[in-house]
């Protein structure tokens, strides 16, 4: 780990679809028509932000590089959020449907719209899918990744809405002679097949592939499920100065869900299910496609743009009532949803005297349109009676930004970023519905974000950091779409944090941040004006700690922890007040062991500990967490091209515990599970 601070049944009345075979057409049009023999060779292509990250920041950040994450074999990007000081994943065990993310003092990530997930600087957060900023990380192939890097906090200029908690930026690998494959089956039928390879042709093409066909039985009744990725790039350059790049990406998922259980019936039995749960579940299809085109200007300055299109769709069928009721009623909600985006940004890098200066400045903008349909009364997934809900939701965005360091002096290292973002939308009924809610067009709103931040190297072994940033966040879900929202601003948060880097010798480094991040005019609708207001503030701070220690040779040690504490400080509800924050842990950590006893050999054993959280809004209900241990054993042939056999013991201890507990019920965690694999390369 490097520690730095760096199928619907309203689909067809989509305006227009993006299917698997045009995305294949489209890619294949480029190498016809970019055929060149001169003799250059091809140059890196960047994505937004990518170099200017290369140059540290001033805020925290931590980064998991290629072999990082390979070593940890997990079948899912969302398996490394553990490694990251202060973020945990609250496991839904809903197969096909995201997890919910925390982070500094938020809970609602991923499946909420608390932190933003981008995927070579193309946001996956989505407007209206299931809930505002929803990010489902099963559309990635852990193979793929070059390198996954969480910003905390809303520190980056780059990225604007979903963003206050923090930003998730995944890079997939870009060029490289490789073939690579993950093998690997497990407990209750899992299997996981991944696999990626690169080619270079004359120095002036780059061919990517990755692929991914997971499954499982699950470990609970009615939680099996299955999904499938497949994912492309390619790269010409066509002169010198230009580069051009053609990525696409593919994604079908089934699953069936168990739903959530009561207490009693969590205590009982952790593994069954509500007898109420009817065959609840979840259908995604995902496709985009995208084309990068990058001129270099001068040897210091290049312009990057970009251009994309997605098309999803999603259905979930869940289960859910009153703990007491005789009966559940299942509910469907489908989710098609349509994005076109484009961009550019000019990147540069000048030398000053002894200083370099890096910097970035652009424009982008998406359109996202969104068919939303439910059903609050399916029968075993069969529609019944007239839909509540049967709209079209649109969300358009403009943006500026801006972001620059210089390294002016090793004690004065300065960075500022800004951005302005410009939304609008509109929201029309497509069909009956039940719902009386309103569906207007959405009032434009309009933020300017600053970001400020020092380093300070003041000695070879301690680099100090500094920073203030703001975020903001726009009015939840439909409340965007009210005529009572006319008159409401973006929810601000803003971030002080302070962190050392420190290398305390040849074997311990340590990383500290501390953050204290307030929100204020937060959004919530007065029920007596019926109408939307700001009012409301609340306070998050906390402690955030890295370390590696490798005190013997063959034997080393990762510790990440970190404490978050969040209270409401001023609600229209005053009984609110000076209460906790939902579903945030006190405290989160990760103890990892690495020993390597002979040439080849690695034993990895790893604890998990996630503290107590309050469960709802009152305080009254309270979740005490659980902790996990995991053992890991892998061996390695010698050799230029190696190879590596693997097993893991997942919860050696087989603790009954719950990943995720709400007002809704009791999500379950694996019992003990075991894994077998292979990673081979060729």
């Amino acid at each position: 780990m490097s520690i730095n601070t760096a199928t619907s049944s309203n689909a067809a009345r989509l305006p227009f679809r993006v299917r698997p075979l045009a995305l294949v057409l489209a890619a294949c049009a480029f190498p016809a028509m970019a055929h060149q023999d001169d003799p250059f060779e091809l140059q890196s292509i960047e994505v937004k932000g990518e170099a200017l990250q290369a140059e540290g920041a001033a805020y925290s950040g931590t980064r998991l590089d290629h072999e990082e994450i390979r070593d940890h074999r997990v079948s899912r990007p969302q398996e490394l959020f553990r490694y990251i000081p202060g973020m945990n994943l609250t496991g839904y065990g809903l197969p096909g449907v995201a997890d919910q993310v925390s982070l500094r003092g938020f809970g609602n990530g991923g499946h909420g719209g608390d932190i933003g997930f981008v995927v070579d600087g193309i946001p996956l957060n989505e407007a209206m899918s299931h809930a505002d900023g929803y990010a489902d990380l099963n559309v990635i192939v852990p193979l793929e990744l070059e390198r996954m890097t969480v910003l905390r906090g809303p520190v980056s200029a780059l990225y604007g809405n979903y963003n206050r908690a923090g930003t998730v930026t995944l890079q997939t690998r870009k060029g490289g002679n490789y073939r690579d494959l993950d093998l690997s089956t497990g407990s209750y039928g899992t299997v996981d097949l991944q696999a990626a390879a690169g080619a270079e042709s004359g120095g002036k093409q780059e061919l990517n592939l990755a692929a991914q066909h997971f499954r499982s039985d699950g470990f609970r009744d009615q939680s099996a499920g299955e999904r499938s990725t497949l994912a492309g790039r390619w790269a010409i350059q066509t002169t010198p100065a230009l580069e051009i790049a053609v990525s696409a990406r593919a994604h079908e998922a089934d699953a069936d869900n168990p739903g959530y259980l009561t207490r009693a019936q969590f205590k009982n039995d952790p593994y069954g299910k509500d007898a109420r749960t009817k065959n609840d579940g979840s259908e995604k299809s995902f496709y985009t496609l995208r084309t990068d085109i990058n001129y270099r200007l001068a040897p210091e300055l290049k312009l990057l743009s970009f251009a994309y299109v997605t098309q999803q769709d999603f259905t979930r069928w869940f289960s859910r009532g009153a703990a007491a009721a005789t009966s559940w009623r299942q509910r469907e909600e489908s989710y098609d949803r349509n994005v076109f985006g484009a961009g550019f940004n000019l990147n540069g890098h000048h030398h000053l005297g002894t200083g370099q200066l890096s910097w970035i400045g652009g424009i982008e903008t998406f359109s996202e349109a969104t068919d939303y349909l439910k059903h609050e009364n399916t029968q075993f997934r069969r529609q019944v009676g007239t839909a509540e809900f049967d709209r079209r939701f649109q969300l358009d965005n403009l943006a500026v930004f801006g972001e620059a360091t210089l390294d002016l002096h090793r004690l004065f290292k300065p960075s500022i970023g800004l951005r302005w973002d410009r939304f609008t939308g509109d929201c029309d009924v497509r069909g009956a519905e039940t719902s009386t809610t309103d569906c207007d067009r959405m009032t434009p709103v309009e933020h300017f974000s600053p970001k400020l931040g020092v380093r300070s190297q003041l000695a070879d072994a301690v680099e100090l950091r500094a920073s203030w940033a703001e975020g903001f966040a726009l009015a939840n879900d439909m409340a965007k779409y009210s005529l009572g929202a006319s008159d409401v601003d973006p929810n601000v948060f803003r971030q002080t944090e302070i962190g050392a880097n420190i290398q305390l010798s040849s074997r311990l480094v340590l990383d500290v941040a501390a953050y204290h991040l307030r929100s204020s005019d937060e959004i919530n609708f007065d029920s007596l004006a019926n109408e939307y207001i700001n009012a409301g503030s609340t306070r998050r701070t906390g402690v955030e700690i890295s370390a590696l220690w490798a005190p013997a040779e063959g034997f080393d040690l990762a510790l990440t922890w970190a404490s978050a504490h969040s209270r409401v400080l001023d609600n229209p509800d005053a009984s609110l007040e000076d209460k906790r924050v939902t579903a945030v842990p006190r405290y989160t950590a990760t103890v990892e062991a690495n020993w390597r006893p002979l040439p080849g050999w690695r034993a990895t054993a790893a604890w998990r500990k996630v503290g107590s959280y309050a469960v709802t809004q009152d305080n009254t209900q309270e979740y005490d967490g659980y902790g996990v241990f995991d053992l890991r054993a892998a061996y390695t042939f010698p050799g230029a091209h190696a190879s590596t056999l693997y097993a893991a013991i997942d919860n050696v201890a087989d603790r009954e515990y719950a990943t995720a507990v709400s007002t809704v019920g009791y999500a379950t965690g694996a019992p003990r599970t075991l894994r077998v694999g292979a990673q081979l390369s060729f």
